[in-house]
């Protein structure tokens, strides 16, 4: 029997990385570490599609973009991979509840959330003192 290699590690158990890049320790607080943080996590694992790598990295980059944009900043980020799925949770300083618009008319902007909400299994937004965590789950 071979041992797995870290990539086939990665796929079939559990891993957790949560508020720090594990390569250089750098607390992620900008969309562009929360995505290299993912591309880490998921560099070379076998049998997961491509189209769902980056349906995940849209909605990291969408719920990063958010924080930073109307929420203050992010003040955690964590991400768990599992067989068939990833979950990432951000952790902003607002408690404001993100809500969705139907729109009748093209404009620019506003289409983040909708994103999100299309391309996970599972969204969920909790309120606690000094902010809230929404939580996006999707599958791999």
């Amino acid at each position: 029997m071979q041992p797995q290699s870290e990539a086939q590690a990665r796929t079939s158990t559990h891993r957790r990385f949560s508020g720090r890049c594990a390569e250089n320790g750098r607390t992620v607080r900008t969309c562009t570490q929360a995505r290299e943080c993912v591309r880490r996590m998921l560099a070379g694992a076998r049998g997961v599609e491509e189209s769902r790598i980056n349906d995940l990295l849209l909605v990291v980059s969408e719920l990063a973009t958010n924080a930073q944009r109307h929420a203050g900043g992010i003040t955690d980020f964590s991400l768990d991979v599992d067989r068939g799925s990833a979950t990432v949770s951000v952790t902003d300083a607002s408690s404001d509840v993100p809500s969705y618009r139907c729109r009748k008319e093209l404009t620019i902007g506003g289409f983040g959330w909708g994103i999100v909400l299309r391309l996970c299994r599972e969204v969920a937004v909790s309120v606690h003192p000094g902010g809230k965590t929404i939580r996006a789950v999707v599958a791999l």
